[in-house]
């Protein structure tokens, strides 16, 4: 099991969330403030952290800068009484894993820290994966053939496993990416754009939802409607994903396509309220995709509405908030071409 480290100045509150974790066969380790808590990283290697922000002399924030200057792995959970958009949104950015609000449910709590746990073995995974790449590459003149091959597994791994990061913060929509994916590729076909936007299509499709893993798993998966607050936590997720993509070694445009993937025609999206033009045609496509794929399946707040609904909205608003081709050639897949949504994880061919 994990090693976690609960720091917070409250004593009832670092006994009972230990206690919690004991009782499920975890490590509890537990600091009284941000500076023992230091100390105690500095000796012993931790899974996850959960941290209080409101502590004297340094905060919970503070503690989390510092922790990420010299680990980038490591799961840290912060927790508040007082949530806000501000806070949610400064915690995120100094790289929180997840954000839970006082008073602390035990059940909340518990899934919470499972929901880390496997964050973390993917992470060391993909961590894994990144520096067999590497070591890999120091070989490239003498291993050009296997290289290439070896390089698009690996391509193929780190993909899947950031894809299934989603999953894991957002069961309810598991396999959506994936469906996404293979649409927006067949889009692209049916519109006869080239072999490489294609995959780049695909490959975009498995990730776009990426920053959701910077979204609390509770507001993911309720059932209810969102509040105002909730609301634009979701709507920071394109955002989230871009911010993430810009330090992997990926095309420019896999990154610029999840940030625009909430976008309209008529400037009625989200984050920057681009309109036509000023949206590219990757994220044209994946927009509709996204739209036609998320009406089709089931969600926490409602059943799934079906294709007909589905394709109803994106030709009702053609030319309005969906780009007029790019519709024609969805539509058209299921009108002429009888095409069923794909849900099988196809190999993707990546630009080297």
């Amino acid at each position: 099991m994990s090693r976690v480290l609960i720091v917070d100045d409250e004593k009832s509150m670092r006994i009972t969330l230990s206690e919690f974790l004991k009782k499920e066969d975890y490590e509890a380790d537990t600091a009284s403030d941000a500076q023992t808590a230091l100390q105690m990283l500095s000796q012993t290697e931790y899974d996850i952290i959960v941290t209080d922000i409101i502590m004297p002399r340094t905060s919970g924030i503070e503690l989390l800068e510092k922790i990420r200057e010299s680990s980038s792995t490591v799961q840290i959970v912060i927790m508040t009484g007082e949530p806000t958009v501000e806070t949610a949104v400064k915690a995120v950015q100094s790289g929180a894993n997840d954000y839970l609000t006082k008073p602390i449910h035990k059940d909340i709590f518990l899934k919470t820290i499972r929901n880390m746990e496997k964050m973390k073995q993917l992470t060391d995974e993909k961590a894994k994966l990144e520096e067999e790449n590497r070591q890999y590459q120091k070989s490239l003149e003498e291993m050009i053939v296997k290289r290439t091959n070896a390089l698009q597994d690996a391509m193929q791994g780190i993909i899947s496993l950031l894809s299934s990061v989603v999953e894991i913060r957002d069961p309810y929509t598991a396999g959506h990416q994936r469906r996404v994916g293979n649409l927006s590729a067949a889009i692209g076909e049916k519109m006869k754009l080239d072999e490489k936007t294609v995959a780049l299509l695909r490959m975009t499709g498995y990730i776009h939802d990426i920053g959701k893993i910077a979204i609390p798993a509770e507001i993911l998966s309720k059932p209810g409607t969102l509040n105002d607050l909730e609301i634009q936590m979701i709507r920071t997720h394109p955002v989230n994903g871009y911010e993430m993509m810009r330090n992997v070694d990926l095309p420019e445009v896999v990154g610029e396509t999840i940030y625009q993937h909430h976008e309209r025609c008529d400037g009625s999206g989200y984050p920057k309220g681009l309109e036509r033009d000023e949206i590219s045609i990757e994220a044209q496509i994946l927009m509709v995709a996204d739209v036609v794929e998320a009406m089709m399946s089931h969600r926490p707040y409602r059943p799934a509405m079906g294709l007909s609904k589905a394709l109803e909205e994106i030709e009702t608003n053609s030319g309005t908030l969906y780009h007029a081709e790019v519709v024609a050639a969805c539509a058209g897949l299921f009108h002429e071409d009888n095409y069923a949504i794909d849900d099988s994880e196809h190999k993707v061919i990546f630009p080297l």
